[in-house]
């Protein structure tokens, strides 16, 4: 699953370890959701959703390319 959250995190200036204690995860589990190489449960997906002021499917991107990629690129 793609993600916008490193792009939102950045965007607002907020660490990895301000997120994480934000969410109340480590931050290994914010990195590992930066990278996409965890999906986060449905209740932390709405969290991660609600603390940037957005819906999930503006974070989140199930089977497509992220949108500020070309043809799908990580970054």
């Amino acid at each position: 699953m793609n993600n916008e959250i490193k792009t939102l995190r950045e965007a607002r200036g907020i660490t990895q370890e301000d997120l994480a204690e934000r969410l109340s995860v480590s931050r290994q589990t914010v990195i590992s959701l930066e990278k996409g190489r965890y999906d986060p449960s449905l209740p932390l997906a709405f969290a991660i959703a609600r603390l940037f002021g957005t819906t999930i499917e503006n974070v989140f991107h199930y089977g497509e390319p992220a949108p500020h990629t070309p043809e799908g690129e990580r970054k």
